[in-house]
């Protein structure tokens, strides 16, 4: 065996003084030929609080096993997650976002001060996998990320449902479209099992983007949670962080800017959810690669959205698996020469090579449109700018007709008050509704805004009303929407002075979002501003008295 795959060595190299590092060790089974080998950790994010985690466990011994047989000590040890799905719609969600930077701290905690030798992070649930991804950055030891897998789809009255579906089915049940059995019928059959939500939303987008940068195996995005595929994912990838610490292959030798281009253009052409460039802002920030969020409009506009997939389409990750998986559409971008095919990847080897033996998408499938009748000519993903938004807005939208909307703001401080005026009925055809004060430092933990938007689509009003905010949408989320509006109002963003009935615009084409204010107004309204108080009570305290604005990622270290 060699010593040398031993980064941490001198830890636990013979001599006196390394005996109790040695004896700590041997409680829980490590032996004296074990200390000339490297330790791996493998980072789970198991819980039974969530589906998207509760099978994970398993996945970690497999994980383990690919370790050990490839010749490594693996150490499994667990970090958290929360459930947004869960969380949404209440003061819950306002921990969902700061959860990532919990999970980041606390993986390169233990991969520090136990001092590993290479990683394998397991996640599955929206944070976990940029929370996984921000520790490898910041322990800078070789590592690969697994993603725990997407759920089956559900069914109810012979039609695949999902959590979202619950959601709009609220809605739908407020307007008197369903009844209360119908309701509660959707709400028990939309989670079959284990796994991430199934549509393109967050999770999906998430493991999507890690195989595209390389940091994740081949093909794994895509397999579902409870299939043969993803534990063989696990034990490979122990495999794989062997291999790559005897080519002494690191993180920031695989996350390149090239490689997150990659990323961003399989997440365009998939149809991926905004919270894709809150999060590779924030992972590109912690292996410090110069990414901006100026660089998603370049990629945005030679990008086809080329994806069928919810939720602005039919079909679901399973479905996309079925017919070749993430893989295959790389292949299909890489060979229309979308990719850098350059890239090194966790393989060893770069993404061409990985690719020149990968399976094409099945023919006759009709997920993937054709580079000649795309779903849309560019990306669904846009960052608007303007007097509303000076630092840049987030919009999603695929399945969106409005290319322009103006309307007068109705203002709200709470997402409570808003949902309360949307199920009173109160909301009217053209209306832009403002839910602000809910930023990363606002909220604190800038929130997600599934349960109203919708609620918005299910009482039929997503193309009838627009929805603003400082805060954040679910991959599920779609209509007419923005998020990420920058500067926040507790910073004293354009937001905060937005009046009752100010005539707002958004304009997808001119990626402009704008209020019938001028500069002179904004300045009168301002002068007699004052910010609220921060929070300052645990978690959230500490997250809004450090956090960054979410043009640059929503991060939490110093980091320039």
């Amino acid at each position: 065996m060699k010593k040398d795959l031993r980064i941490n060595s001198n830890v636990f190299s013979e001599g006196a003084m390394k005996a109790p590092n040695r004896a700590m060790l041997r409680a829980v089974g490590v032996s004296d030929e074990d200390f000339k080998k490297p330790m791996i950790g493998v980072a789970s994010t198991w819980s039974e609080v969530t589906p998207c985690n509760i099978h994970l466990d398993d996945l970690a011994i497999n994980a383990k096993k690919g370790a050990r047989a490839a010749g490594g000590v693996p150490l499994v040890f667990n970090s958290i997650t929360v459930s947004d799905g869960i969380s949404m719609g209440t003061q819950g969600m306002r921990y969902s976002l700061p959860s990532r930077d919990v999970i980041a701290d606390s993986i390169e905690t233990v991969v520090g001060a136990e001092n590993l030798d290479g990683l394998v992070a397991i996640g599955a649930c929206d944070k976990n996998i940029p929370g996984c991804m921000i520790a490898i950055a910041n322990a800078e030891v070789p590592a690969v990320f697994v993603y725990g897998g997407t759920i089956a789809p559900g069914s109810y009255k012979g039609k695949d449902i999902d959590i979202v579906s619950v959601f709009e089915g609220v809605g739908k049940h407020n307007n008197g479209d369903i009844n209360d059995n119908e309701l509660r019928g959707i709400e028990c059959h939309a989670c079959p099992g284990a796994g991430a939500c199934g549509g393109m939303y967050t999770a999906n987008t998430m493991a999507s983007a890690m195989e595209a940068i390389g940091m994740s195996l081949p093909g794994s995005s895509s397999n579902p949670a409870e299939s043969p595929e993803k534990a063989k994912d696990c034990v490979a990838a122990g495999e794989a962080v062997y291999h790559l610490l005897e080519k002494r292959i690191y993180p920031k030798d695989i996350m390149t800017k090239e490689a997150f281009e990659n990323a961003i253009t399989v997440v365009m052409a998939l149809g991926g959810s905004t919270n894709a460039i809150l999060h590779l802002l924030a992972i590109a920030h912690a292996v410090e690669v110069d990414l901006s969020i100026d660089d998603f409009n370049r990629m945005q506009e030679k990008v086809p959205h080329l994806a069928d997939l919810k939720p602005s389409g039919k079909y679901v990750m399973q479905d996309l698996h079925r017919v070749g998986g993430v893989q295959a559409v790389m292949k299909l971008l890489y060979e229309a020469g979308y990719l850098h095919g350059d890239c090194l990847t966790v393989t060893g080897k770069t993404v061409a090579e990985n690719l020149a033996d990968a399976p094409s998408l099945t023919e006759g499938q009709d997920i993937i449109m054709p580079f000649d009748n795309p779903k849309r000519a560019d990306g669904p993903l846009i960052v608007l700018k303007g007097n509303l938004s000076p630092t840049g807005a987030v919009a999603k939208v695929s399945g969106v007709k409005v290319k322009r909307h103006t309307g007068p703001a109705r203002v709200f401080d709470t997402e409570k008050e808003a949902t309360a005026a949307v199920m009173n009925n109160e909301i009217n055809d053209g209306d832009v509704i403002i839910i602000r004060y809910v930023g990363p430092k606002g909220g604190p933990g800038m929130p997600e805004m599934l349960s109203i938007s919708s609620i918005i689509v299910g009482k039929g009003m997503d193309e009838k009303v627009a929805l603003l905010t400082d805060g954040r949408f679910s991959g599920g989320t779609h209509g007419l929407v923005v998020g990420h509006i920058s500067p926040e109002a507790q910073d004293g963003g354009p937001i905060a002075f937005v009046k009752e009935g100010d005539l707002v615009t958004i304009d997808s084409e001119k990626k402009e979002i704008s209020m019938d204010v001028s500069d002179e107004e904004l300045k009168r309204r301002k002068q007699d501003w004052v910010a609220p108080p921060l929070y300052k009570k645990g978690i959230l305290g500490k997250y809004a008295h450090n956090v960054s604005c979410s043009s640059k990622g929503a991060v939490t270290d110093f980091r320039k």
